[in-house]
């Protein structure tokens, strides 16, 4: 069960590294939906809007993905040296080093469809979602922490 999330996020990107989401496709459903919500839009900055949604959506998917194998390492780690603390920086490494891995599959994978492109900014997009994932979880923690001890020495105090 500790690395069900990193399998469904492999999933998902497996799913969506098709011919239906190539970018011809999303354009056909994500356009209507951007047009309903912020109005109408010229076909140029519709093709500009498009590539920002498809760019951020690696970013974030990629962050994601980091964060469930974050997790999966984490537990699997923990059951090893019994804390979580020390292995942090290590399950983070390793969470990127697997994102990183499945980003160059991914796109390795999509050079064989004639409706996708593989590219290797791509993969730099993806790998900078996943290092932004973790630093924004670490940061999350770190402040976790802080507000904890603060906590603990105003009981303490009072």
């Amino acid at each position: 069960m500790d690395w069900l999330p990193a399998a469904l996020s492999v999933a998902v990107i497996v799913a969506e590294s098709t011919a239906t989401m190539s970018a011809e496709n999303t354009s056909r459903w994500l356009y209507p939906l951007w047009a309903r919500l912020f109005g109408p839009i010229s076909t140029a900055h519709w093709a500009e809007v498009h590539h920002l949604i498809r760019k951020t959506g690696h970013f974030v998917g990629y962050g994601g993905v980091s964060v469930a194998f974050l997790y999966g390492w984490l537990r699997t780690l923990h059951r090893r040296r019994g804390s979580y603390r020390p292995i942090w920086l290590r399950a983070a490494f390793l969470a990127v080093s697997c994102t990183l891995l499945i980003a160059i599959l991914d796109e390795y994978h999509q050079s064989f469809l004639p409706s996708r492109t593989s590219s290797p900014i791509d993969v730099c997009i993806d790998l900078c979602g996943a290092i932004a994932a973790q630093l924004l979880l670490l940061t999350w923690s770190r402040s976790w922490r802080r507000q904890d001890s603060l906590s603990d020495r105003i009981s303490t105090a009072t």
